[in-house]
């Protein structure tokens, strides 16, 4: 059950949000655009982040680039 711990599970890697224009779901109230976010798990689709409400969510992709380390 790893949605029990995600807060306390290490980072996988660093994404800096692109922009918030979702055609379907609302997104522009939990994400920044320019803002960084760690990543705690992820699929083919998506990235489970840390949002802006301190919880952790699961966001399409492709709102999200990759920092370069």
């Amino acid at each position: 059950m790893i949605h029990l711990n995600w807060h306390e599970r290490p980072t996988i890697k660093i994404v800096v949000c692109n922009h918030t224009n979702a055609e379907k779901y609302i997104v522009h109230n939990v994400l920044t655009p320019g803002k960084e976010y760690e990543v705690k798990n992820e699929t083919n689709d998506f990235y489970f982040i840390i949002d802006n409400r301190g919880k952790v969510g699961g966001y399409y992709k492709h709102y999200f680039t990759e920092k370069a380390v």
